[in-house]
């Protein structure tokens, strides 16, 4: 048998994981800090959102639970940084939290929803933990004002380098999630059973010929994602420094400013054309229709426009 082991963050991996029923209810004890008995049943759901109007944007999420007390959880794996993260999260919960509702009924039928956020970038640049919970609460007195809507995130670069003796369960996930090493697996499985439980299946997916093809598959569109925006950041200071040093050492000053931003702007630009396919493939359509859309409102050759495509779609 190979050594191979698929990388948990990576979405697709971690997907796959969730679908073992005691991984499931493992995590969720863990992030929503239950005894993991009380959970009684989970339910892996379809993470397509409804569009209510033929223009709203779809919502597709990456994996989707209902648990025993109906409450409806979204699970959000992301490992490129984004800045606007807590509105994305935001907009996908609302979503899930309207989907609830149909034509007659009345607001009773809401039931709470969660979104849990694992985050391979820092979120909050200015916080040193790993874990963050929000609830929308009263700003000067702090009683809640609703328990229906709730936010886990789980920031991977901030955790520990070593494994306390009282590490929770959070940061056992954290680290099973960032692992790599069969041995960190291997510890890790050893200190929580549950963890076992995800280890083994991990161990089952990373074997299956169809599922390694599809998960490399993912990593690739991953890394080509990655190359793409540190290829843009290199152009943007390229092109700075350039217009920096025919304006001499004198403006030194104006010069790092003027690459700080085309370098911010460069990194927006690709951040807003990969958004503008994943919604168009998503609504479905047509390819042709999407290239047309990149070369009206970014104003790119067709060749550019069919090239970013590719390498998003």
């Amino acid at each position: 048998m190979s050594d191979f082991l698929m990388k948990p963050k990576v979405d697709y991996a971690f997907k796959e994981i969730m679908m073992d029923e005691q991984a499931r209810i493992g995590f969720l004890s863990a992030m929503l800090k239950l005894n993991p008995k009380e959970i009684k049943e989970t339910q892996i759901l379809n993470t397509n959102l409804r569009k209510q109007r033929e223009k709203e944007k779809l919502g597709i999420l990456d994996v989707r639970i209902l648990m025993n007390n109906h409450t409806e959880i979204d699970i959000e794996i992301q490992l490129s940084a984004i800045s606007v993260w807590a509105d994305r999260a935001l907009f996908y919960l609302a979503k899930m939290f309207t989907d609830q509702i149909h034509s007659g009924e009345d607001y009773t039928v809401f039931k709470r929803c969660v979104s849990i956020s694992i985050l391979d970038f820092d979120l909050f640049a200015d916080e040193s933990e790993f874990y963050s919970c929000f609830h929308i609460w009263e700003d000067t007195r702090h009683f809640l004002y609703t328990d229906k809507m709730e936010f886990h995130v789980l920031e991977l670069p901030k955790l520990p380098k070593e494994l306390r003796e009282d590490s929770s369960d959070i940061e056992l996930w954290g680290k099973f999630i960032n692992a790599e090493r069969k041995e960190d697996f291997v510890m890790l499985a050893e200190k929580n059973v549950y963890i076992g439980s995800a280890y083994k299946h991990l161990q089952v997916i990373s074997q299956d010929d169809e599922k390694r093809m599809e998960y490399e598959a993912r990593e690739k569109a991953i890394r080509d994602y990655n190359q793409i925006i540190l290829e843009a950041e290199q152009r943007g200071e390229a092109r700075g420094e350039a217009r920096g040093e025919a304006r001499g050492e004198a403006r030194g000053e104006a010069r790092g400013e003027a690459r700080g931003e085309a370098r911010g702007r460069a990194v927006e630009r690709i951040e807003s054309i990969r958004i503008l396919i994943a919604d168009n493939i998503e609504e479905g359509v047509p390819g042709e229709k999407t290239i047309a859309k990149l070369q009206k409102h970014y104003h790119l050759t067709d060749d550019e426009a069919k090239q970013y495509y590719e390498k998003f779609s």
